[in-house]
């Protein structure tokens, strides 16, 4: 990749989100860097291609021609290191991963550092952040794929799921639950609840396991709205709430004893993590490997691994 290819990433996703603001919280770079990089652009072809005239940042004509033609240009690009990573058989290039909360903290570092041992050439960069932002992220170009625990409704992107993973419910070791291994969904409405924030898939798997039952938000005594999981579990720990986390980020405080895990009598609280790519989008060789290490990865033994 050169310079002119970061230039037309800039671009595309200036166009894509139709914001300068968000292209630079997006890419890293500063919002007078990006407009440099557009303004580099509008020299080069002597015209404008954004219109900057109401709220949203919209292309202009010779704009959506660029934004087509940039798009493939990217596209050849990834295509050319594919083809010759094949041909000369090194599996090396880097590839950009995004992990959903839970997944991004509990399960790939792992999953990268065994992958990492069968692929030493390979560079690999992790961003964690809620589903909402991964979301961003790969419409953006700006991860080759992501990882996340919650529904997605986007025509661009292709969904596969990769794994269930249960929620429970879970108290502090001396609260009068601690002796029990379920309880009623209903029973959840008199207790201090504490939630992940919006845009969070499991806050969104919570939601609408709860809205199933007839509770909402609204209806629950929320004591607090954290922005991580292990905020939550601190939280817990120091009586402050109860909360529903995944069994994977319970692992070694259920092990430890610290706290305690309930699932609910009327049905279990089941979800899917789910690989998602954008549709279209070429792979790298870097990339499938990746892929293909993913899809037969041994979840199940982290989950026992002392």
């Amino acid at each position: 990749m050169g310079m002119e290819d970061h230039k037309l990433k800039v671009f595309c996703t200036v166009a894509e989100t139709g914001s300068f603001s968000k292209t630079s919280e997006i890419i890293h770079l500063t919002q007078p860097a990006v407009s440099l990089q557009v303004q580099a652009l509008e020299e080069i072809y002597e015209t404008k291609l954004f219109d900057r005239s109401s709220s949203k940042v919209t292309l202009t004509p010779a704009g959506e021609v660029l934004y087509k033609y940039a798009k493939e240009i990217l596209t050849l690009y990834v295509s050319a290191e594919k083809v010759i990573g094949e041909m000369t058989g090194l599996a090396k290039g880097s590839i950009t991963i995004g992990g959903g909360s839970t997944i991004g903290n509990y399960l790939l570092p792992s999953v990268i550092t065994d992958f990492r041992k069968a692929h030493p050439k390979i560079k690999i960069h992790l961003f964690v952040g809620n589903m909402q932002r991964i979301i961003e992220l790969l419409n953006s170009g700006n991860i080759n794929l992501g990882l996340i625990e919650g529904d997605v409704k986007k025509q661009k992107i292709v969904v596969e799921k990769l794994i269930s993973d249960e929620l429970f419910l879970i108290v502090p070791s001396y609260h009068p639950w601690a002796k029990r291994n379920e309880v009623s969904v209903a029973e959840l409405i008199d207790e201090p609840f504490i939630f992940r924030e919006a845009g969070s898939g499991t806050r969104q798997t919570i939601e609408k396991f709860l809205a199933r039952h007839g509770i909402t938000p609204q209806g629950m005594k929320v004591s607090m709205v954290l922005g991580s999981t292990e905020a939550i579990k601190d939280a817990v720990e120091n009586g402050l709430g109860i909360s529903i986390i995944s069994r994977w980020a319970a692992r070694k405080e259920s092990r430890y004893g610290t706290l305690h895990l309930l699932s609910f009598k009327e049905e279990r609280m089941v979800r899917n993590f789910s690989l998602i790519t954008y549709k279209n989008s070429v792979s790298s060789y870097a990339v499938e490997e990746f892929l293909t290490y993913l899809r037969s990865y041994p979840f199940d033994k982290l989950l026992f691994k002392k």
